[in-house]
């Protein structure tokens, strides 16, 4: 595991089982800390969702900066496991606003948040994790360290946290479909060219800028920030997200999905040793 900072519960007054949270000069700082990989299984959906929602009306909140205990891993992607338990996300979903999957929620939640959202990403982030790197208003990767990858057509099926509509926003419809259809890990570099993250910056010198940044905005004369997001709205992909969706939930239907995610999660999906060489691991099930 990384270096892990201590839990501050003053700055929202609620507990967070797979959440570190600090307040400390308008810039909340939110690491995520759900091992061994930090998949998005239920509680790491339930506490980011509490916590984007809480702290949306706070004025002494005025950036987010996502980061996590694990240097190897941001958000691995969604939990793998819950094919054993179809019904587990029903309560989120319940809540989720009409049109939207609860993974879309999320997603469309972080990009229509107040604050200004900033990911820092030392390791991977696949699927959910990828998702969720994008529906930031920025994110910046370490190189050497960091990558990203939309892993679900190695599983038979498409994104269906809004990663097929965030990649084609960033990088356009031919390096999306490269994205979503290759399955690959895309590197820092790549990612920065492609415009899935805002830059690429040596390790050592990701944390400076990074805060620094962030210290900045949130000192920013009021109503400045507010003004910057009021010029700048998320585009609306309404539309897109449906198409997505329905897409995603025909492909996951299918008896070939079940069996791709179940021999995965057999053959080492979700411990530390398969997360590291995952699209391998997914592009060996599916040739047997």
């Amino acid at each position: 595991m990384g270096g892990r900072r201590p839990v501050w519960s003053r700055a929202v007054n609620t507990p967070y089982e797979s959440l570190v949270v600090e307040l400390e000069g308008g810039v909340l700082r939110v690491t995520v800390d759900n091992p061994p990989v930090n998949v998005l299984d239920v509680r790491l959906m339930e506490d980011l969702t509490s916590l984007l929602t809480a702290v949306a009306p706070r004025p002494d909140v005025r950036v987010i900066v996502f980061d996590s205990a694990d240097a190897d891993f941001f958000i691995a992607h969604v939990d793998m496991s819950l094919i054993d338990d179809p019904h587990a996300f029903d309560e989120i979903a319940a809540r989720a606003p009409a049109g939207l999957n609860p993974f879309q929620a999320l997603g469309e939640r972080l990009r229509h948040q107040p604050q200004a959202t900033i990911v820092k990403l030392t390791g991977t982030a696949r699927g959910g994790g990828a998702e969720f790197v994008a529906a930031a208003d920025m994110a910046f990767a370490a190189i050497d360290g960091a990558a990203l990858g939309q892993i679900e057509s190695l599983m038979g099926i498409v994104p269906g946290g809004g990663g097929t509509q965030y990649t084609r926003a960033r990088m356009g419809r031919n390096r999306a479909l490269e994205v979503v259809l290759g399955g690959g890990l895309v590197d820092a570099r790549t990612a920065e060219r492609y415009g899935w993250v805002n830059r690429a910056l040596p390790a050592d010198e990701l944390d400076r800028f990074v805060d620094e940044l962030a210290r900045n905005i949130a000192d920013l004369p009021p109503g400045v920030l507010a003004a910057a997001k009021r010029a700048l709205p998320p585009t609306s992909l309404q539309l897109g997200l449906l198409a997505e969706h329905d897409a995603w939930a025909e492909q996951f239907a299918r008896p070939a999905t079940e069996r791709l995610i179940r021999e995965g999660l057999a053959t080492g999906a979700q411990t530390r040793q398969g997360e590291r060489r995952l699209e391998e691991l997914l592009r060996a099930v599916a040739l047997d």
